[in-house]
């Protein structure tokens, strides 16, 4: 059976790399941070804004609306 040292040992690695990391490489360190955050804000900004009472727009026309009546011929402008 596989002992409890051994479970978190990735874990543990992982920590030392990125410990070392941030003090030879911040710039590296700091982009994979801010990058891995994007995800996460996808999720969470919008429950937020949700919650704190924030109404979409309603979306824009994409056609002018049509008359509900018979269509008249044009005249003048030289339509004969």
């Amino acid at each position: 059976m596989a002992s409890i040292s051994s479970i978190f040992s990735p874990f543990r690695n992982t920590y030392r790399y990125l410990h070392r990391q941030a003090h030879e490489n911040p710039v590296i360190l700091f982009s994979v941070i801010l990058g891995s955050l994007g995800p996460v804000t996808m999720i969470v900004v919008p429950q937020i804004r949700a919650r704190l009472g924030y109404k979409p727009a309603p979306p824009i026309p994409t056609s002018y609306p049509v008359p509900d009546r018979p269509r008249r011929p044009v005249e003048g402008y030289e339509d004969e």
